[in-house]
This record gives structure tokens, sequence and C-alpha cells, in this order.
């Protein structure tokens, strides 16, 4: 019996009072507690159990605010399935998706566009005054949430996964990230991105780590000083971030350890200049929103030049011609991630 909210904030109840999530901000941090954390996810799932049952979907319209993971793994922590989209979609973008998944209902913030059908308020205030629900447990095959393709090669997709997905990113942890429970993981994505939500997130909170995010109100370029200022020690964005960072000045960061780089192809230039500049290397992942990340390098073993990286430990990759069978070393051919992968 399984439940992946369950197990993304079990080594938080063993440091309750440590700090799992930090919103920065230019003058200060808005500081959750695991203690704080659990709570309110626990206290969502109870609310949402008074509005949906479990297996039902949950549409989640909001931006980066605490409100989004909360009503995430609250969701998942009662058994429904919550499906992360931009805030930046318009109202016909949302009416598509929300035709393909049929949620049950849909949490938003004011002001974005929300598909026909109930729709309520995202109210973080009322989620952590709420009765808690308990962990909803059950088969680690069912679904967990929903995820959309970025659409680059037609309309985006809807993209189911199940609860174990999140045991398959315990690859990551030293595969790519090289994760620790005494980082402070800083991620400059947006939350419905499943970058963000994995890297910048969940793998930290599944380790007991610290997550930090940038207040909604603070620039892109003022991410060193964020950096800085509250001790960062590993930094994760796209390679777009990363080329706007190297556009100004960097303060010392005498605490980053790293930083990982997905989404795009990272190049090599670019790794070179934030090498020189920061002391720091980038690894880079590659991956998809069907698996996530499986291909990597990491601290202990970074990517040669040129190279994304290796296979993660753990996953069973192969190289395949047109008709589906495995190439030798040194052919050209298809990448291919076997279907018994539990992050597929």
């Amino acid at each position: 019996m399984f439940n992946l909210a369950a197990h993304v904030l079990a080594k938080g109840q063993e440091t309750p009072e440590k700090i799992a999530l930090a919103v920065l901000g230019l003058t200060g941090a808005e500081r959750w507690s695991y203690a704080r954390l659990i709570a309110a996810v626990c206290g969502c799932g109870g609310w949402l159990g008074e509005r949906a049952a479990p297996g039902e979907r949950i549409l989640l319209r909001a931006g980066n605010t605490p409100a989004f993971p909360v009503a995430y793994l609250g969701a998942i922590a009662a058994g429904m399935v919550p499906v992360a989209t931009s805030p930046l979609l318009t109202a016909p973008e949302i009416a598509r998706m929300a035709a393909l998944i049929r949620p049950r209902l849909t949490l938003a913030e004011p002001g974005l566009a929300v598909p026909d059908g109930p729709v309520w308020p995202i109210d973080l205030p009322a989620w952590e005054a709420h009765m808690p629900c308990d962990w909803h447990m059950g088969d680690a095959n069912r679904e967990g949430y929903v995820v959309f393709t970025s659409g680059t090669s037609g309309a985006p997709l809807p993209v189911r996964h199940a609860h174990r997905a999140i045991l398959a990113r315990a690859m990551m942890h030293q595969g790519w990230e090289g994760l620790t429970a005494q980082d402070r993981l800083l991620h400059a994505g947006a939350f419905n991105w499943t970058y963000t939500m994995g890297t910048g997130l969940l793998d930290p909170w599944t380790l007991g780590a610290t997550a930090l995010i940038a207040h909604p109100k603070v620039a892109p370029d003022q991410l060193p000083l964020l950096m800085n200022r509250h001790e960062a020690t590993i930094f994760a964005a796209a390679p777009t971030h990363f080329r706007r960072l190297l556009r100004g000045s960097l303060p010392g960061l005498p605490r980053l350890r790293h930083a990982l780089s997905a989404g795009e192809a990272l190049p090599p230039a670019l790794r070179a200049e934030w090498r020189a500049r920061t002391g720091t290397d980038i690894h880079e992942a590659l991956g998809m929103s069907e698996i996530s990340t499986f291909i990597s390098g990491s601290p202990d073993r970074p990517a040669p030049e040129g190279a994304s990286g290796f296979p993660q430990p753990g996953r069973r990759i192969a190289v395949l011609d047109d008709a589906g069978r495995p190439l030798p070393p040194g052919e050209v051919g298809r990448l291919g991630v076997s279907t018994a992968d539990p992050g597929l």
C-alpha cells in the first residue's frame, strides 16, 4: 500500500521543525517548517475530501506560491489526481485541456482562466485550519497525477503518472542532482513544470532537505542575490536562465556546490562560462514528460564535453534501429526506455 504524498513527506515528519520551504523576497523570506507543510497538505486533503472522491481529477490554476504544492500534494494525500497547468493559459486553451481530463473541480487563483464546471478559490488559510485527512493508501500503480506535454510537436497532450513515479525519482538524487538532506535547493522555474515540481520541491522534501523558491515579484536577474543571501547549495534552471544570469554581474556564491540544467540542450560554451564565472559545474539531464529525466551528468560523474551524460543507475536504456532492435555501441538510432521503468 502506497501514497506518493506520504512518501514525499515521511522524512519531514522526522524533522518537523526544520525549514521545508522558504519563499524568498528581496527584503525577507516566508518560511514553512515541515510541521506546517504537512499540516497544510493534510488539511487541504481533508477539505478536498468534502468536495471530491478518491480517483477524481483536480485541475490546478495557480502561480508560484506555497498554495500550489499544498494543493498538489493535498489532492494526492486524499487519493485524488492533481493536474498542474500553466497560469498563462487562455480560456480556450484551458477549456480544451479540461475536456481531455474531465476534472471533478478546479482550484483557482483570482484572475486566471478557468473551464466550465465547479470552481473553488485557492484558500490556504481554510486548508491550514481544516481537519486533516488520513493518507489514502492503495496500489502504487494507480493514477497519481497528470501532466501535459509542452506541445512542441503539436497540441499539448495529457500524460498519466502512477504513484510509483516518485520511486523512480530516487535514481536522480545521486545519478543527477547530487542531493542530500543538508542541501538548500533553489529552482528558477514555474511550479506547473514537472522539472520544477520534481527537482525543486518533491526531491528535496523526499530527502528532508530545504526547497527555496523566489517570490513571484523577484526578477530573474535578482536570483544570484537571493542565492547568496539565503545560502543556496544547488541552483536548478533551464539554459535560458543561465544565459540571462551570465549577462550581468554575479556575486560570490561560496555555498553553491553545483547547478542543474534541463528543459533544453545545454550548450557547452554556456557550461564553460558558468564554470569560469562561479567555479561550479552545471549538470545536465535529458528527459521528457512521460518519464522525467533518465540520462544525466552528476557531481560524481560529470558528463563529457558535448554529451548530455549517462543513463542514471537503475535505468534500462537502449539505442534502437527502426525495427526496435538494440544497436551495438557507436551506431546512431532511437533512444528507448524500458516499459518496466517505474517512472514511465
